[in-house]
């Protein structure tokens, strides 16, 4: 994060790898809910390398910990054996689109097909997986198709609108001008306007779907509370701007050595 590191590099173009004193009293942890992946992917190619991923799961193991992991990778099969002796464990893989090639244009991680495939390893094996749609690119994502291929293998199917900030917008503005002219009209109705409409629609449209095919459509997660094998809640979190405005703030668990 360049806000709190001094880098100078365009964002996206550096890593840090972190080191940090062996945790000695991983109890300390217990019942706490952590959540790893929040702003740097955790299973970037580098873990491979480096393994700090896989050392802080290894410090943790038998902690009782509550571990969520978010990633775009399938190099967290690697890590399975661990995950498992989480309490509660979850796992969470972006997938806003089965298009390889949209994919491509947007990031360098595995192929969607790699994802999926990882996503139902872990849910065969007894860890709540979840199918986490965002930024849904308007015109671009089909969430339905997305549903139909995921709701099998995940416990949780999120869905989240694009929310352009900083110099992001500008870079996706001009990719949708250069590559997808036909739908700029719409983005900026969505990003330099502030029209709602397309996800006013979109809402009551999934919310339709979703009752069709048997699945809740929710704007609160309690995936965590029903059984394993029931069919997956679906998440509308399109309104997290005032979502975000009226929670609780709630402070963040901070991981350090002892």
């Amino acid at each position: 994060m360049k806000r709190f590191t001094g880098h100078a590099e365009p964002w996206g173009t550096f890593l840090d790898v972190k080191v940090w004193p062996e945790i000695k009293n991983p109890s300390k942890y217990a019942g706490k809910e952590l959540f790893i992946g929040s702003v740097t992917d955790p299973y970037l190619p580098q873990e491979e390398q480096y393994g700090r991923t896989r050392a802080l799961l290894e410090q943790l193991k038998g902690s009782g910990a509550k571990l969520s992991i978010a990633t775009k990778s399938d190099l967290i099969l690697r890590d399975l054996d661990l995950i498992q002796t989480f309490p509660e464990a979850r796992v969470s893989w972006s997938v806003n689109t089965l298009d390889e090639g949209f994919k491509n244009e947007m990031d360098n991680a595995v192929s969607i097909e790699r994802r999926l495939t990882a996503m139902e390893t872990f849910h065969r094996a007894g860890v709540r997986t979840t199918c986490f749609v965002s930024p849904i690119f308007p015109g671009i994502t089909d969430v339905k198709a997305i549903i139909e291929r995921a709701k099998g293998f995940c416990n949780l199917i999120w869905l989240e609108n694009l929310n352009l900030r900083g110099s992001y917008k500008t870079v996706i503005m001009e990719y949708i001008q250069k590559n997808r002219p036909e739908l700029l009209s719409i983005y900026q109705e969505i990003c330099q306007k502030g029209n709602r409409s397309y996800w006013e629609l979109l809402d009551a449209e999934l919310k339709a779907y979703t009752a069709e095919i048997g699945l809740d459509y929710v704007t609160n997660d309690d995936s965590m509370k029903r059984p394993f094998d029931a069919p997956p809640v679906v998440v509308n979190y399109f309104y997290h701007e005032q979502i975000k405005k009226s929670a609780r703030k709630v402070p963040a668990v901070r991981l350090k050595g002892d």
